[in-house]
């Protein structure tokens, strides 16, 4: 600890997590440890299956590849963490670490933002102009797309997480939270933050409505498009295509929003707790699921790469 005039400023923070030592709160842990390893195999599967198999190298399996990329890294940068604090007991977390979680974790929440974003324009161009698609979705522009992606996550992190910590912090250590999210944190500054989340306020809302504002602008022109088209089969396969990506992005989107779109004084610690374990642990899980069972190439890629295994064990 350090001192500044009369007040004592301190050195590491303490999570109090998520859970209790209760018989049902060690239920709920025990199901989100089977979560956390759904969304590791689920999202690596995913990975897997679009690097191997030729018929899901197109830009929308390639966004979708790091999209479990992104998802695999911001589930490890929580519940880890908050797994061995459960089990040891101690949710001390240095000044660092808690840096560092802060950068991770907003970095990777802003690259989602963008990259559902992109995806959306991607059907868009795919269901509206197919005969310009491969011109229009070229991988040079996939690449720029995912490279946008990660160069507006870092800076918003970078940002947020430097500011966040200029902070003095004296007084309670305890963040009631299972994870260093800047709201949490600012309610132990010993200082006026108002002006500051403030600005994170409007930053968050123009990080979250204008990727929002692209994926409702290119839903709108696909939804006219399908009602414009002469088959029913095609009108079938293109609301397929899409609802997936509808479901992720509603799941995603109304838990970052209700988050980080309401004003300070609304926030409850409980109820932060239950939204952010929401799109931190739910949310990354459910994606491969979302994808895969309404998906008929990439359950096709499944079957093709089990029956792959089996034939190379067979023979082993």
């Amino acid at each position: 600890m350090a001192w500044v005039g009369n007040q004592t400023l301190i050195s590491h923070f303490i999570l109090l997590g998520l859970f209790t030592y209760s018989p049902l709160h060690l239920f709920l842990f025990s199901i989100i440890m089977v979560m956390f390893l759904v969304a590791l195999s689920g999202n690596g599967l995913m990975i897997l299956l679009i690097n191997v198999d030729s018929h899901l190298h197109s830009p929308m399996y390639f966004f979708l590849s790091w999209l479990s990329l992104m998802d695999l890294m911001l589930i490890s940068t929580i519940v880890p963490r908050m797994a061995v604090d459960f089990l040891l007991g101690s949710g001390s977390i240095s000044f660092t670490g808690c840096g560092l979680q802060i950068l991770f974790f907003l970095t990777l929440l802003g690259d989602e933002c963008f990259l559902l974003a992109f995806m959306a324009y991607d059907r868009y161009v795919a269901i509206s102009n197919p005969l310009r698609y491969s011109v229009v979705m070229s991988r040079r522009v996939c690449w720029l797309m995912v490279a946008g992606s990660w160069l507006f996550g870092l800076v918003d992190g970078l940002i947020q997480a430097v500011f966040t910590l200029r902070f003095p912090y004296c007084g309670s250590q305890e963040i009631d939270h299972f994870f260093c999210e800047v709201p949490a944190v600012l309610k132990l500054a010993c200082a006026d933050t108002s002006l500051y989340e403030t600005m994170i306020y409007v930053c968050c809302v123009l990080m979250l409505l204008l990727p929002f504002s692209v994926i409702s602008a290119s839903y709108l022109r696909i939804l006219v498009t399908v009602l414009h088209m002469r088959s029913a089969e095609g009108r079938q396969k293109a609301f397929a295509t899409c609802s997936s990506h509808m479901a992720v992005v509603s799941l995603f989107y109304g838990a970052a929003m209700i988050t980080y779109m309401r004003p300070q004084a609304y926030h409850s610690s409980k109820q932060d707790k239950v939204v952010s374990a929401f799109y931190t642990m739910i949310t990354p899980m459910l994606n491969p699921l979302i994808y895969s069972l309404r998906n008929k190439e990439v359950t096709g890629a499944l079957w093709k790469f089990l029956g792959r295994c089996s034939c190379g064990g067979g023979q082993g």
